[in-house]
């Protein structure tokens, strides 16, 4: 999905009477006094994980600071939930953003706030991850970018093949970070640690 935002608003009535009818399918009575709030807390939940359908990230990239810096920014751990387009189950992980100006930066907290808006998605994290490199280095005109996301899917830990501890890795590098060997190795040993 491009960073332009989808006109449309969240039909919390229709989620609702969804709701019902998936706990009426699996067998379940609605009426039961534990579920009788169900569809209500469902529709709240679902308005709220998938705010960022109806939000534009690239707002949070619009003030920029003139600085002559021309090494790396990098910005580590950024923790962020998700849900997986084919499940809607959650996915929990961090991203590691880096990415080389060319005259401008960006506050700190510009970077979290658009992975939390590019999050609030139904996701893949290979599309997840190219989105937000691609965003940033468009919006920043950055010299170079390099997103790697780390992740735990529910859909793969808690059903399916059942495995808790796998951990799904993607990357995306753009201009500098792809051009040049050195560049890209340092940014990833800063992530995550140099090799004996």
């Amino acid at each position: 999905m491009a960073a332009n935002t989808p006109r449309h608003e969240v039909d919390l009535d229709r989620i609702r009477r969804a709701v019902r009818e998936i706990l009426l399918a699996v067998g379940e009575d609605p009426e039961r006094e534990g579920l009788v709030e169900t569809p209500d807390r469902v529709a709240r939940m679902y308005a709220e994980v998938f705010q960022g359908l109806h939000q534009d990230p690239r707002v949070h990239l619009t003030k920029l600071f003139t600085q002559k810096y021309d090494e790396m920014v990098l910005v580590k751990d950024i923790r962020f939930v998700s849900f997986c387009e084919h499940h809607l189950l959650p996915v929990v992980g961090q991203a590691h953003v880096a990415y080389i100006p060319n005259g401008k930066v960006v506050g700190l907290s510009k970077i979290p706030r658009v992975i939390d808006v590019l999050a609030k998605r139904p996701q893949m994290q290979e599309r997840l991850t190219e989105e937000l490199a691609d965003l940033l280095m468009r919006e920043l005109d950055a010299r170079g970018v390099a997103v790697v996301i780390e992740a735990s899917h529910s859909c793969m830990t808690i059903r399916g093949v059942n495995k808790p501890n796998a951990t799904f890795v993607t990357s995306a590098v753009r201009g500098a970070f792809k051009e040049r060997m050195a560049t890209r190795s340092e940014v990833m040993s800063l992530i995550f640690g140099a090799k004996n």
